[in-house]
C-alpha cells in the first residue's frame, strides 16, 4: 500500500505529523478551541510553530486549558507564576496579552453569541479552499486576514496581526492551505 503524501513542512517530527494530519486546516467551530489557537498563534510571533506545538500541553495547563473566564481574571500574581513557568514562553507582553484577549474574546461572545459565529462570518461558515502546489505559493497573509486583523484590534484583541490571523485561519480551518499533493488537501474538501 502506497504510504499518504502529505505536505512537506512536519518533516519528521511526529507530533507535527500528527497535528497536520489531525487538526491542522480541519474547521473548528468549539470557542475554547478557537481561543486556545489564537491565544497560541500569538505565542508564535517570532518563533516558530513547532516550538509552541511542543509546549502546547503547558500552555495548556498553565492558562486553565484555555478557559477563557478564567484567563480574563488573571491578576499580576498569576502573570509572575507564568513569567516563572520555564514549560511555555516566558514573554510578559504575550502573557498579558493572553488576559487582554481572553476578556475581548468573552465581549465578542456577548456581542455575537459565539466567538465562532464572530470569526466564521468572514468566510461566510465555509472554508476557502485553496489549489495551492507547493509550500512556496502559500501566502503570510492576504487581503481577508488583513480585514479580520483590522476588525479584532479594533475590538481590543492584541498579538492579532494579518500574518497570525492568517495562521489562525489555517490552524482553524477557515482556509484548507494542505497543497494539492498532500492526501488531507481532498480529505478535508471532501468533508465540508
Amino acid at each position: 500500500m502506497k504510504p499518504n503524501i502529505r505536505c512537506p513542512w512536519p518533516s519528521d517530527d511526529s507530533l507535527m505529523i500528527k497535528y497536520h494530519d489531525k487538526e491542522w486546516g480541519v474547521p473548528h467551530h468549539n470557542d475554547r478551541k478557537l481561543f486556545e489557537f489564537l491565544i497560541l498563534e500569538g505565542f508564535q510571533a517570532g518563533l516558530s510553530w513547532r516550538t509552541i506545538l511542543h509546549k502546547r500541553e503547558n500552555f495548556r495547563k498553565a492558562f486553565d486549558n484555555f478557559d477563557f473566564y478564567k484567563v480574563a481574571k488573571y491578576d499580576k500574581r498569576k502573570v509572575n507564576s507564568l513569567l516563572k513557568d520555564v514549560g511555555i514562553i516566558r514573554n510578559k507582553l504575550k502573557v498579558e496579552s493572553a488576559i487582554t484577549n481572553a476578556k475581548v474574546f468573552i465581549q465578542v461572545r456577548k456581542e455575537f453569541g459565539t466567538f465562532d459565529k464572530y470569526i466564521w462570518g468572514f468566510v461566510n461558515g465555509k472554508p476557502i479552499q485553496n489549489k495551492f502546489k507547493s509550500l512556496k505559493e502559500l501566502p503570510a497573509k492576504t487581503k481577508l486576514s488583513d480585514r479580520i486583523s483590522d476588525d479584532l484590534k479594533e475590538k481590543g484583541f492584541k498579538f492579532v496581526g494579518s500574518t497570525i490571523v492568517y495562521a489562525h485561519m489555517q490552524a482553524t480551518g477557515m482556509v484548507n492551505d494542505h497543497i494539492v499533493g498532500c492526501y488531507r488537501h481532498k480529505e478535508l474538501i471532501k468533508s465540508k
